[in-house]
């Protein structure tokens, strides 16, 4: 499907685009691929990152698949180490790398509590409430000094010295899902809302990569970096808004989408679907619908999303369509949606309907 570059949009077509009809084969693209066990690999047999996992039964839930994603997050809690982490990856149900990375171990919170807001399952978040406690507990002991919140843990449990902006936002995002979790078990974590607050402003301490020109330092920088921040709230209002639009035009491909990183001229349906929720979620749903509509290039006939779109050949690359990928889709359409799950998950301010 090729789409034109004009920025004017139907809503009929909109519509059609959120409508259940046309996204039932994209939640069932992922559910094909769930494994007995609840495991969401990436592609069929392949790997099962926790955090893309958890994006998986978020989209599923979204698509009224409860059992299916609780059958996910109890796998999860069941590969949970007995020091609250997870490894990097699994395959076949074994731990294939073994390193440890931050924001996918605290993720899981975010995961339980959108399960909690879809289904209203008090007992299921009873029940995972103790790992996700372990988890972010883990994760605040990969603190800096200054409150960032290091990347990752090598086999051996050394950390990497290394704070990343969409690491540490995503994490922050977690952190304020646990929190809410604390308050509804009638837990005081203090402790976390503190640390959260102290990473809140390192995040707004870190220098942007892709800094005020695209030069030699900045060409390699990730659109991540650039939005993650306005995407889990750490900014709000004019001032999340205002950073997404001063950058649009470094990562974006008018009439594509965005762009993973300033290296290349490659859009991806992952971020450019976090895109689209970063717009919705501080009240930009023209943009966001503008860049959701995009998407839809990259849409198979099967329902589901390839991994990209390179230029400027215009091609399918590489050919290989992730269920993660499909899933931040389907979360960017459930964004566009008034009042839904993923919405409220998403928006820590006042909620902000089109």
């Amino acid at each position: 499907m090729v789409l034109d570059n004009s920025s004017t949009f139907e809503m009929p077509e909109l519509e059609e685009l959120l409508s259940e009809k046309f996204l039932r084969p994209t939640f069932e693209s992922i559910v094909s691929v769930q494994e007995n066990q609840g495991s969401v690999p990436e592609v069929e047999g392949g790997l099962v990152e926790p955090w893309t996992h958890v994006e998986c039964a978020m989209a599923i839930d979204a698509g009224c698949y409860h059992d299916e994603a609780e059958k996910a997050y109890e796998w999860l809690a069941g590969m949970q180490l007995p020091d609250g982490s997870w490894y990097a990856n699994y395959q076949n149900g074994k731990p294939k790398d073994k390193y440890k990375v931050s924001h996918a171990i605290s993720y899981m919170a975010v995961g339980v509590w959108h399960h909690y807001l879809v289904s209203g399952k008090r007992k299921f978040l009873d029940n995972m409430w103790p790992v996700v406690k372990n988890a972010i507990d883990y994760v605040l002991d990969m603190r800096s000094p200054t409150g960032e919140i290091y990347w990752a843990r090598d086999a051996a449990g050394s950390v990497y010295p290394t704070a990343q902006i969409a690491s540490c936002s995503s994490s922050y995002l977690s952190i304020k899902c646990a929190l809410k979790m604390a308050e509804l078990v009638g837990e005081k974590r203090e402790d976390w809302r503190e640390a959260n607050e102290v990473l809140r402003a390192a995040i707004l301490g870190m220098p942007l990569p892709y800094g005020d020109t695209i030069d030699e330092k900045s060409i390699s920088a990730f659109a991540m970096d650039w939005y993650y921040p306005a995407l889990c709230s750490v900014i709000n209002g004019q001032e999340a808004v205002n950073r997404i639009y001063d950058s649009w035009d470094k990562f974006i491909v008018h009439g594509k989408g965005s762009v993973c990183n300033l290296e290349k001229q490659w859009v991806t349906a992952a971020e450019s679907s976090e895109l689209a929720i970063s717009l919705a979620v501080h009240g930009e749903y023209k943009q966001s619908a503008m860049i959701y509509y995009w998407i839809h290039q990259m849409r198979d006939e099967d329902g589901a999303y390839w991994y990209g779109v390179a230029f400027p050949e215009h091609e399918i690359w590489p050919l290989t369509k992730p269920t993660w990928t499909s899933a931040a889709v389907l979360l960017a359409a459930d964004m566009l949606k008034p009042s839904s799950a993923t919405n409220l998950l998403f928006d820590h301010h006042d909620i902000v309907l089109p």
